[in-house]
């Protein structure tokens, strides 16, 4: 393979280091702030430490523990969302907010919807693992809507 097409990755280490001492600083705070006898020597690092903070907070939204990082952006991921709450809606796998299973036939059915305008649209321009999962993802979907829908209608 040609390597002079392939795009160069470089990797910026000071942020880790930097994110690792923020890190700390906040844990520590958390527990009850620094302790006495680092006081003297640990105001200046925080100033150091804070006006850093506002520079990258500038450049960066800071990580929040209650927003954990996702995976990237992929189809494979957008299939198994669409998938996932196809069967939410199916009662196949129960409802996150409800903690039971809850039949929603019509969003169901907009889910399965969705992916076959998905699979439609890419035609020809998915990987062989991507069409293929694409199109298994839409088979057992629709397979289970029928099954779910015909238990209902009894």
């Amino acid at each position: 393979m040609n390597n002079e097409h392939e795009p160069k990755i470089i990797i910026d280490e000071d942020w880790k280091s930097q994110a690792q001492a923020e890190k700390e600083a906040a844990e520590r705070m958390r527990a009850g702030g620094d302790k006495p006898d680092d006081t003297a020597s640990a105001k200046p690092d925080a100033t150091a430490q804070a006006a850093s903070r506002d520079k990258a907070s500038e450049s960066k939204p800071a990580a929040d523990v209650d927003d954990p990082p996702l995976p990237p952006a992929s189809l494979p991921m957008l299939v198994t969302t669409l998938a996932t709450q196809a069967m939410i809606a199916l009662g196949i796998v129960p409802d996150p907010a409800q903690d039971q299973p809850v039949v929603r036939l019509n969003q169901a059915k907009h889910m399965i919807d969705l992916l076959a305008m998905l699979e439609e649209k890419t035609k020809g321009n998915l990987a062989s693992d991507e069409a293929e999962m694409l199109q298994d993802a839409l088979h057992q979907l629709r397979m289970a809507y029928v099954a779910v829908k015909s238990a209902n209608s009894k």
